[in-house]
């Protein structure tokens, strides 16, 4: 009965996004399921292939540097939130994105957003705090910002 309920619980939680093993273990604590049925869950949802920490890597990975972009520490921090091992994480076979081509696309479109483009400092000073914000560190936003507003002069 326990079995079946947290099951399609889970089924409903995967149907949002795809989630990490940790995400699930978390989510059947959360509801306070036994250790054993948690195992029985987490088994049965790798067997028909509703978890798999490789594939969500993957796709987090894709989502972070084409839907939502951010640098790739922050991508990283938010894999090993997610239960991510370092290990696969650093994955040769998953293309990790490239920072400064990352942040070069961001401040494009922010600069496209920026009214008063004639004083440059407060515009580099606006383009920093973004990128600051996505996770960016100050060498790759230097030259990042350095490279854009090179190319509208």
């Amino acid at each position: 009965m326990d079995f079946e309920k947290f099951y399609n619980k889970c089924l409903h939680f995967l149907s949002f996004r795809p989630r990490s093993e940790k995400e699930i273990r978390d989510y059947l604590a959360k509801k306070k399921v036994s250790e054993e049925v948690s195992q029985k869950i987490i088994a049965k949802l790798k067997e028909y292939k509703f978890v798999d920490d490789f594939e969500f890597t993957k796709w987090w990975i894709e989502q972070r540097t084409r839907i939502k972009p951010k640098s790739w520490w922050t991508i990283k921090f938010e894999l090993k939130q997610k239960g991510i091992s370092s290990e696969l994480i650093e994955n040769s076979e998953i293309e990790t994105p490239n920072d400064l081509e990352t942040a070069k696309k961001l401040a494009e479109k922010k600069l496209r957003s920026i009214s008063n483009k004639e004083d440059k400092q407060k515009t580099k000073e606006k383009l920093g705090r973004f990128l600051a914000s996505k996770g960016f560190d100050w060498g790759i936003i230097r030259k990042s910002i350095d490279d854009v507003l090179s190319e509208i002069v």
